[in-house]
Order: structure tokens, then sequence, then C-alpha cells
């Protein structure tokens, strides 16, 4: 009796635990990098195919079950009881336990091949074109229909569909913005596509990653993802595709003098005079994804590496008229284009031309603001294991090429001053 009550008060407590799981799996929650948002017609098919999928699933489980358990309860050994009739085979028994998984196989197959044919078609001819390349460890993105290149941060209109021509400037990457769409991978000598409509999304941003591994930084490649409203994207597009503007344009109202250093860094030694800089321009407010509505989980929470400090008077101090000198006679010009800057023609690195309208820097590994960015330029392979970028900090320790930068380094207040000219660039 005792055994019994034991086996029953185990078997309650066990369906009790099944029973929480399968609430816990089925409640609602905030899941914001979840593909089965309903965002765009992609992830509607996706999350319309896996919910069928699940549902029937469960009906066929529950009906196993079931006969399972009856089974068990009905043909159990009883004390004294007869001893069951043996049978060599039962040929319905045995028909119906082949023709009918068969038939739940084609009544999956039907819908998945429906869903594959839907999200694999050629994009309509109204789509947005962005060719997106993968580099160890950053994204570039580009915009053939505006001329606009951009780097880690990507806007797309809502409301109209995007086709993405995926291709990796080295090795195997995935490009993956998990509440818009599902994964594709970019491939060495073949480009793969991949489009979508974000029809429902609205103003928004969102998470996008490499999910596949690439290397040191494989975790620390991401990308952020705006939908906005076709009218801003276009401002937008039209903004970007324009040179940067240096000296930045001064609002009228605004006669505060800014904070000038001493000239104590000079720029590096053996590289030509630049030309001067134009005069400043009219003042313009180029548009930016409104800040406020970005949400906490899209914006970079990554600490800076500890030992590596710059001092945050040197960083207040910077000047931008010296950063654009010494920006333009630093090795930064090889790596890196800044459309407006003559000396500054680099593709290795991502375009700087707007980087002051940017949110983020270091593939998206940290916010774009003078503490991060200055820290970034000093030492980038700290910031970021396995980083291509050269360290550029004075008495630096570069972690690839195992060495102490002393010869062409910066000093924090050249850094400082580079930061100013950066974060200019609107």
């Amino acid at each position: 009796m005792l055994r019994k009550l034991r086996t029953r008060r185990g078997a309650a407590v066990m369906l009790a635990a099944v029973t929480l799981l399968v609430l816990a799996a089925c409640s609602g929650g905030n899941y914001p990098n979840s593909t089965f948002l309903p965002t765009t017609d992609n992830n509607r098919d996706v999350t319309a195919l896996w919910n069928r999928m699940m549902f029937w699933g469960t009906v066929v489980f529950v009906i196993v079950e079931v006969i399972l358990v009856l089974t068990i309860i009905k043909y159990r050994r009883r004390p004294g009881g007869p001893e069951p009739r043996h049978v060599h085979g039962n040929t319905l028994m045995e028909i119906t336990w082949t023709l009918a998984p068969a038939l739940i196989l084609v009544f999956i197959a039907v819908p998945t091949v429906r869903t594959i044919f839907r999200t694999q078609a050629q994009a309509p001819a109204e789509s947005l074109q962005v060719e997106v390349i993968g580099h160890q460890w950053w994204w570039e993105f580009r915009y053939p229909e505006y001329g606009v290149t951009t780097a880690n941060e990507l806007y797309i209109p809502h409301g109209r569909p995007v086709n993405f021509a995926l291709r990796t400037a080295d090795v195997l990457h995935s490009f993956w913005i998990p509440a818009l769409a599902g994964k594709r991978d970019l491939i060495s000598n073949k480009t793969n596509y991949l489009w979508f409509t974000p029809d429902s999304t609205g103003e928004a941003a969102f998470n996008g990653s490499c999910n596949e591994y690439c290397g040191a930084s494989h975790a620390n490649m991401k990308f952020r993802v705006f939908t906005v409203a076709p009218a801003d994207f276009d401002t937008w597009a039209k903004h970007n595709a324009a040179n940067a503007v240096f000296p930045p344009p001064v609002p009228a109202a605004d006669t505060a003098a800014p904070l000038v250093r001493p000239a104590s860094n000079p720029a590096p030694q053996g590289a030509a005079p630049q030309p001067a800089p134009s005069a400043p321009a009219a003042a313009t407010t180029p548009w930016q994804f409104p800040k406020d509505k970005i949400p906490p989980h899209v914006m970079p929470q990554t600490p800076i590496p500890a030992g590596l400090t710059i001092a945050d008077a040197a960083i207040a101090a910077g000047d931008a008229q010296r950063g654009f000198t010494t920006y333009s006679r630093s090795a930064c010009i090889g790596c890196h284009k800044i459309r407006g800057n003559p000396s500054s023609l680099g593709i290795v690195g991502p375009d700087l031309t707007h980087i002051g309208s940017r949110y983020t820097i270091a593939g998206g590994l940290f916010p774009n603001d003078p503490k991060h960015l200055a820290h970034w330029i000093k030492n980038a392979r700290a910031m970021k294991p396995g980083s291509l970028m050269q360290t550029l900090g004075k008495g630096e320790h570069d972690p690839i090429m195992n060495l102490t930068v002393q010869a062409g380094g910066l000093t924090d207040d050249q850094i400082a001053d580079i930061t100013a000219y950066l974060l200019s660039l609107k």
C-alpha cells in the first residue's frame, strides 16, 4: 500500500513538473531577439510553419502516449492472471504503422516546401538593393542606388522590400537579424541573397550579428539595424552620399569659445603638409535615428578593458582642427576613407565619412562617444581581441605584433584631437 502511494505521489510530481515546463514554454514574454516576432513577411512565414509543426507534432505525441499508457494499463501483468496470448503478426497493424508515419511526413513536407519556395523566391523588382560584405570583424553596407557606403549600422525603410546581396571579403560569415529574418551564410566566391519586407516594424532598432564562427572576435562581430520611414530613409541616404563637411557647421546662436589646449602635439614627422580644410558650411542637421527610440538591449554595454586609460581631461581638450591635421598625416589614411578629406583614401577599414552620426564603433561592440573612440584608437587590439586595426597609442603593447609601439605612435593628446575630428564628421 505504501509503495503504491509513493508511486502515485512520484507520478503526480512528475506530471506537475512537465505541466510547468509546458506552460513556461507557451507563456508570453519579452524576447526582443526572437525570430518569431511578426515584424516581416519572412518571419511570419517561418513562424506559421513552426507553429503548424509544433501543433501537429504535439497532437501526434499525445495520441501515441495515450495509446501507450492505455496499452500498459490494459495488458499489464496481474497476479494470478492468465498468460497473454502470443501472436506472430498482424497485417493490418503493420500496414497502419507503416502508412501513418509516411502520411505524417507528407503532411509536414507540403507546408515546409511551400515556405521554402516562398522565402527563397526572387526579390520583387522594387526592392531596395543592399550589398553586405563581411570582414574580420565588421560589416560593410553599400547602397548602389544611393551611392552610400557605411559600416556596422544598417538603415532600411519600413514597408519596402529589401534585397541583400551577401558576400565575404575573407572567411565564412553568416548574416543574421533575428527579429527580422533568418540567417544566411556569406561564402567565398559566391553571392547569396536574402530579402524581406519590414512591414510591421515602424521606427525601430534591432540587433544583428555573425552566426558562423569566423575567428578570434566572431562573438564581437555585431551590427545594428534601424527601420525608418521612407522619407526619413531618403533624407539619411542623401546626407550620407555627400562628402564629410569640415570644419563642421556652427549654428549662429552658438558663440561659446571652444576649449583649446596649447599646441603640444605635433603631427607625425615625415609627412607632407595637407591642404587646409574648406570654410565652414552652412548649418545643417543630418537626420539620425532618434536615440530615445533605441531600446537598452540594442545599445552596446561592453566595458573598456582594465589597464587601458586616457585621462578624461585630455579627451575633453581634444581639438578637431588639430585632429584633422594629425589624422591626415597618420597611418589612419592608409586604411580608412573619408570623402571630403583628400588624404584619407584607404579601403581596408570601414568608411569613416560620417562616423560622427553613428551610434556604435568597433563592429558594433562599443558606443560611439569620445571616451570609447579614444580608447579604441589607442589600442584597438586590447579593446577587441584579434582586431586587424593596428595599435596606435605610443607606449602601448600590441598583442598581435608582440611589441611596444614607439616610433610612429600617437600621444594621448594626439588621440584626443583625432577623436574630436572624427566625431565632428556628422
